[in-house]
């Protein structure tokens, strides 16, 4: 095993304690980008500005009479979010981070179920905002600030006044918010999960569990002062919340933020990020499309291609040249980026090893709402393509009961591990055992540490014989093929094998097919019969007992989380 040390990270005793040494250490130094109203251009906010913020909306929540209530926010990616967020961590009450695409009636249900007093919202979902706020509903918040109002409107009130306000009281001598006392072992996180599976849980986490978890993250991974993140995945998430939010916060780094997926690449060369956090689909689509683009052009592909075997040949002595090499790959991606940073899945590991062989490094973690969320973590010295990392410095990951392969589920147990679920003391207990978190996934860790994932224990299919197959390594052979968009694999029983069998439902790639044949586009029967081409590939590279013994094809793509994950519990697989 490689003993690389781990890189030296300043001690932060919660989140305010973050603030204040980043605005020390980095005062008059940019922390934000951001596109104002009408400009195409980024604006920059330093460090200094965003804590006068955080100071001024803080002090008026408190005199709103906010002290120690639950406070929702709810919007995309955007300065006012962050600010609202430490302005309600830092000294106010419990933040409650909402999901800005859920519909109103799921909002509802989490205003109440979370007891939030207060919403603050943009104007993405103003008109379920409005909706709800006029409702009859009961427990629904009393309270309500819109981002985008300029002033108090039909009784909602304007956040910019708010920070107004809060900055001429601030000025005039309130300490009341600049001074409160942190209590970094109590719930001041409220997070929903997204709900794989079943109805999403709220996870309770202190100040403690998030300020653990950043600084060992950064222990194993360089983040510096220098560096610019490109804020793409939803923030009300935990992955970006504390991964593309609060750590580049606490490392001195700047924040940009993403106008959309479309958007990324325009982003990124206007921006100059150094680093992006991105889900499988992003980075496995943006792969996709490097061969795909080489493909249209036989002269483009060979181009590649030896390019590779060149800097192949160079790097056995010590010769990098890849940047030069793949330079048009390189300024696709903004020209900067230096570290792309994949999580909420596993990854093919072809697509990590591959944008490595272009020059571009990406590594993958794994983690879990309930632990903050980091748990492994492949260093940016030290990692492997097919493992979701090395546990984290104090925190302990075991595998449970294992069987055949060394598989079991993955138990988890240190500081980031979460309080327990908001007001479910049954759920608590099930998973939460001795301090021992219970994930719920399965997998086995290798001589070396390194942690791998195998699957959602739920998700197991087990034939009657108590062979076990694990759906998504399936899933991932599948989803390999070109022509196939995605796909759901699931257990049947079938008469004539007298077993579970394994099933599928396929999305096939209808652009790529589109391409590919564009002289004669297949009928339905030639369709299936391409895809069922690809399926029997895949099945080459299986045990028998996991072969897939048919599929069906489905034109509309899964209905999946914010993360981009397949709401299993929503497919009818009978």
């Amino acid at each position: 095993m490689k003993n690389f040390p781990l890189y030296e990270v300043k001690k932060i005793l919660n989140l305010k304690d973050m603030l204040e040494k980043s605005c020390s250490d980095f005062n008059g130094k940019t922390a934000f980008l951001t596109k104002r109203k009408g400009s195409d251009e980024y604006h920059p906010i330093t460090y200094s500005q965003f804590k006068s913020d955080v100071d001024a909306l803080g002090t008026i929540l408190l005199k709103l009479g906010l002290k120690g209530k639950n406070i929702a926010i709810i919007g995309e990616n955007r300065y006012e979010w962050a600010v609202s967020y430490l302005a309600v961590v830092n000294g106010t009450g419990i933040v409650v981070p909402i999901d800005k695409e859920l519909p109103q009636n799921e909002i509802e249900s989490l205003m109440k179920r979370s007891k939030a007093s207060t919403l603050i919202f943009s104007d993405y979902n103003k008109e379920s905002v409005l909706k709800m706020k006029n409702s009859t509903a009961e427990d629904k918040p009393g309270i309500y600030i819109g981002m985008d109002y300029e002033s108090e409107s039909d009784g909602v009130l304007s956040y910019q006044q708010l920070i107004e306000e809060g900055r001429k009281l601030v000025n005039s001598g309130d300490t009341g918010f600049l001074k409160a006392v942190i209590d970094a072992e109590a719930m001041s996180i409220l997070l929903f999960t997204s709900a794989t599976t079943d109805k999403s849980k709220a996870v309770m986490l202190s100040h403690h569990n998030i300020c653990a978890n950043l600084m060992s993250m950064c222990s194993m991974t360089y983040i510096g002062n220098d560096d610019i993140f490109l804020s793409v995945l939803p923030i009300h998430h935990t992955y970006e919340c504390t991964c593309g939010f609060l750590c580049p916060l606490y490392r001195g780094s700047a924040i940009a933020y993403c106008e959309g997926l479309r958007h990324i690449p325009k982003n990124l060369q206007e921006s100059k990020a150094t680093i992006m956090l991105g889900v499988p689909l992003i980075f496995e689509t943006m792969y996709r499309r490097i061969w795909d683009q080489a493909a249209k052009k036989p002269e483009m592909l060979k181009k590649l291609k030896l390019g590779l075997k060149i800097s192949k040949l160079l790097r056995k002595i010590g010769i990098d040249v890849r940047k030069k090499l793949f330079a048009p790959v390189h300024e696709s991606f903004g020209g900067s980026i230096r570290l792309l940073i994949s999580g909420a899945a596993g990854i093919d590991p072809a697509v990590s090893k591959g944008f490595r062989e272009l020059g571009l490094f990406l590594i993958q973690g794994y983690g879990l709402t309930e632990c903050a969320p980091i748990v492994a973590l492949n260093r940016d010295v030290d990692f492997r393509d097919n493992a979701t990392g090395l546990p984290l410095p104090g925190v302990d990951v075991r595998i449970d009961k294992p069987g055949e392969g060394g598989i079991g589920e993955i138990i988890v147990k240190g500081p980031s591990v979460m309080l327990g679920y908001y007001s479910d003391e049954e759920a608590t207990r099930k998973v939460l055992t001795d301090g021992w978190f219970h994930t719920g996934d399965l997998g086995y860790m290798d001589s070396d540490k390194f942690v791998y994932i195998t699957g959602r224990a739920k998700n197991v299919i087990v034939t009657k014989n108590g062979k076990n197959i694990f759906p998504e390594e399936i899933e991932a052979l599948l989803d390999r093929s070109p022509y196939i968009k995605e796909s759901l694999i699931f257990g049947k029983n079938d008469e004539v094998f007298g077993d579970i069998v394994v099933s599928a439902i396929i999305v096939p790639d209808m652009e790529r097919i589109a391409d590919d044949f564009a002289e004669k586009m297949p009928n339905a029967q030639e369709l299936n019969a391409l895809i069922h081409k690809e399926v029997k590939s895949v099945n080459k590279n299986l045990v028998l007992y996991k072969y897939i013994r048919d599929f069906q094809l489905r034109e509309n793509e899964f209905a999946k989380t914010t993360t981009k994950k397949i709401k299993r519990y929503l497919e009818k697989t009978v």
